[in-house]
This record gives structure tokens, sequence and C-alpha cells, in this order.
């Protein structure tokens, strides 16, 4: 299996993929920069390098970046257009370092006027001015922003009609968007209806993250797996599909020292695929 964790660059590219790999994983997800700033500094080709030189050596792959919170591609002002060139950044710096891709958040529409048109241009636009060899993945959301409803995913897929754009499915923002992970025969519903309305090609990642709250509150707050409203029996429905076992896993929990993902929650992930 191919499970990792999102893991902090403070001390280095090189020190977190030595680090996912000392808490028994062997891929990864990181941030390019700040995720709660505009600024985009970049890393040196000596940092570049040293980082591929280390993936290697630990075998830990693929590796994804998380774009920034601050990201809304459907806004039509200053935010908007920040928004596109640090994704545009963000993806060409992922094509030298041989990174999959960007996962996103796409934001959410200003009172409730749904300008697909806009959020779509602006999509063209980072896919235009990236390296093709690199993925734009949409996140599901877990609360009322843009990615809530697959069939919006699905909508906004279906405009985009590019290979690079894919999708990741966070189980903590599909449990509060109202899907019951619980209850296997919704959870194989869900993906049956994934299939018909984007394709199962389509989904490249999954985020495996507890909740907080009970199924259907709209709130995004990540839990240690096993730990809240899923539970064990919402985790072992999501490793039971064969076809979510064979995609990377990445854990973005509050750790049980509430430090960040940690070696023990990606222990039960394991000890849950073993119960297979």
């Amino acid at each position: 299996m191919l499970i990792g964790a999102h893991l902090s660059i403070s001390k280095g590219l090189d020190f977190a993929v030595k680090d996912i790999a000392a808490k028994g994983g062997n891929c990864l997800q990181i941030f390019s920069t700040s995720p709660r700033s505009w600024s985009f500094k970049g890393f040196t080709q000596e940092q570049i390098n040293s980082f591929i030189e280390t993936k290697l050596e630990y075998s830990v792959s693929p590796v994804f970046f998380h774009a920034s919170y601050l990201i809304n591609l459907a806004d039509n002002q200053e935010t908007g257009k920040k928004s596109v060139r640090l994704l545009i950044n963000e993806l060409n710096l992922a094509s030298k370092m041989g990174i999959v891709g960007s996962v996103v958040h796409l934001g959410s529409f200003k009172n409730n006027d749904k300008d697909y048109d806009l959020l779509i241009a602006n999509i063209k636009q980072v896919l235009a001015e990236t390296n093709p060899n690199t993925y734009f993945i949409i996140e599901n959301a877990g609360n009322r922003k843009i990615g809530k409803d697959l069939e919006e995913i699905a909508l906004i897929l279906e405009k985009l009609n590019s290979e690079r754009v894919k999708v990741c499915l966070d189980s903590c923002h599909l449990f509060s968007a109202g899907i019951d992970l619980t209850d296997f025969d919704q959870l194989s519903a869900y993906w049956q209806r994934f299939n018909d309305l984007i394709g199962k090609d389509k989904l490249i990642l999954w985020h495996l993250n507890d909740s907080k709250d009970p199924l259907g509150s709209l709130r995004d707050r990540h839990e240690n797996l096993t730990k809240g409203s899923i539970g064990k029996k919402g985790f072992m429905n999501i490793l039971s599909i064969n076809e979510f076992r064979q995609l990377p896993m990445i854990i973005e929990t509050p750790g049980f020292d509430n430090k960040g993902p940690d070696k023990k929650n990606l222990d039960i992930l394991k000890s849950l695929s073993d119960q297979i």
C-alpha cells in the first residue's frame, strides 16, 4: 500500500522525506510555501537536486503539493489573480521536483453567484502556463465551498475537459458533506455514482482523516484515525474497496501529541489494512 502523511518542510525538504520514512510511510504531501501567505520563494536548484536524491534513497513516491489555503479561483478581484499566479508558480516548481501536482481547494462563490465561467477560465490559465507533466487535483469540500457535491465536481471537470485535472477525496470532507462512510452500501453507491459521472480514473489520491463532528455537519475538523465520528468501521469500508487500496492514502490528522500526522496514525492505518 501507498500510505503517507502531510508533513512540514520547516526543517527542510530532505528532512520531510526522511521523517515520513521514519514514521513508516512511503508517500508524502507538503506545502511549497506558507499556506497562509501569498509569497512564493521556491527552492534553489541545490535543494531540488537533494530532494530528488533523498526521495530515491528512501523510496518515497509519489509526492504531492497541497496548495495554499488562501486560494479562491472563483474570485474576480485581486485574490483570484493571486490564486492563479501562485498555482502557476507551484505547478512549475512541481515539474522540476518530480512532484505529481497540487491538491487544490477551489474556493467559494461570492453571494451565491455561481460564476463557473470565471472559475473555469482561471483553471485553464493555470493549465496553459504550466508543464503538462503535472496534475491539477481538485479536492472535495466538506463545507459549503466549491466541490461539496459530486455533481458540481463533475460539472467542472466536464467544462475543463483536461486529462491534467484529477480528483482527491477526503474522508472527513465526505462525511461532513453527508456521505455516511460507516455504511458500506452508501459508500459503494457513492463510488458507483463517481464512476458514472466522472470516471474512476480521475481519482488519484485519498486524504484519510477522521471527523471531530457528526455526519452532515458541514464542518471540516480532522480527528485522528478511528477516534472520531467515522471510526474504525468507516475506514475499514474505504479499505475494503480494491480500487481505493491501489491509490496513495495521505493522512492529515492532528496527531496523538497534537503535533501533526504521526507514526501512531499510520500504524492504525496499516493495522486496519491488514484486517481486510
